[in-house]
């Protein structure tokens, strides 16, 4: 689960082109959007083609991006709960 989380945050700085921040300031727990990395709405589109592109996954609902996307912990949980 650590690797996971650490490629993700490789990924997440390389696919949002996070170019000032580097995977250890992103903490596991952190929030992605508003008070935490400061991700908007496009970010989340970014978010869900790494998804799809990098694991196969697509969210099955719209809703669950709010919590499939809270923060890197919590989008490890998704992949691992739902990769084929």
């Amino acid at each position: 689960m650590n690797e996971l989380i650490q490629n993700l945050k490789v990924q997440i700085i390389e696919q949002l082109n996070l170019k000032d921040i580097k995977p250890e300031d992103i903490g596991d727990n952190q929030p992605l959007f508003v008070e935490g990395l400061g991700l908007d709405s496009i970010d989340a589109l970014e978010l869900i083609v790494l998804l799809q592109q990098n694991y196969g996954i697509k969210l099955a609902r719209a809703e669950e991006g709010p919590v499939v996307f809270k923060s890197v912990s919590s989008m490890a949980n998704y992949i691992m709960a739902n990769k084929k």
